[in-house]
């Protein structure tokens, strides 16, 4: 079965993260999704632009009709998303639960009940 496993932030989190701590950060987030490539389980990690980027889009007219987003007003927003492929709801949240930084931040997890996109 798929899952969503999503992390929330917002750039005033980001900004407060010590610059020298960076490095790190992305070698445990690459490791970590190399990790579960490798296994198949991982099938897709994306970081998503800081909400300022965001775009909200509507039809009128049957054209784009494109503002600024994003669609929420919150304090944090989604960051990153990754899709995952577990044998177990058990297994998905062992996945989520080693994710770098799950020890601070939790990590939403959904299942993913319908599929109509030819297959990942």
């Amino acid at each position: 079965m798929k899952y969503v496993a999503m992390i929330y932030g917002n750039q005033a989190k980001w900004d407060s993260f010590p610059a020298d701590a960076w490095p790190e950060a992305i070698a445990r987030q690459e490791a970590f999704n190399r990790k579960y490539r490798e296994t198949g389980e991982l099938l897709g990690a994306y970081g998503l632009a800081d909400a300022a980027a965001a775009q909200l889009v509507r039809r009128e007219g049957g054209a784009p009709a494109v503002t600024d987003g994003p669609y929420l007003e919150t304090k944090e927003y989604l960051a990153s998303f990754y899709l995952l492929d577990c044998e177990s709801p058990e297994r998905a949240q062992a996945i989520a639960a080693d994710m770098p930084f799950a020890d601070v931040d939790p990590v939403e997890l959904w299942p993913v009940l319908h599929e109509s996109a030819a297959d990942v």
